[in-house]
């Protein structure tokens, strides 16, 4: 007979060198990575991925050419000011107050042409604007 108490060790888990391995190669992981730079941003406008345009009754379309040209309704407006590009929105603006101002503008159009749309626009008190764009299927066809 054995009187001995069979007394067994229970095994431990030592998790500390496992935590100071995964220190450690957390810590190589940290200086070993590149962080980029972007010296330039490369912005290609404008293509979003939207619903269906909506028909608007009320719409005057600007459109606003590469070279900073505008046309209102399929009209070429003569001069490139605020004052004569608001002229030619109050006329197109049949619906008033409640027209929508949609800007067509090219991807390569200056913002300043873009920004003087919505400038005459202000004065001419017509508040509600939109952009038009492009899908980026119909974009990646061209």
């Amino acid at each position: 007979m054995n009187f001995r108490p069979n007394a067994r060790d229970e095994p431990e888990i030592n998790l500390i060198p496992f935590i100071d391995v995964l220190l450690v190669v957390l810590i190589f992981l940290m200086l070993s990575t590149t962080y980029s730079k972007f010296t330039e941003l490369q912005v290609k406008l404008p293509v979003a991925d939207a619903e269906q345009q909506r028909d608007y009754p009320k719409e005057v379309i600007v459109a606003v050419s590469s070279d900073g040209r505008y046309m209102v309704n399929k009209s070429v407006v003569n001069g490139r000011s605020i004052d004569v590009l608001g002229t030619a929105l109050l006329e197109a603006a049949k619906a008033g107050k409640d027209s929508v101002i949609i800007i067509s503008a090219d991807a390569s159009a200056t913002h300043q042409a873009v920004i003087t749309v919505m400038e005459a626009a202000r004065r001419s008190g017509l508040t509600q604007i939109t952009f038009a764009t492009q899908s980026s299927a119909q974009a990646g066809a061209r």
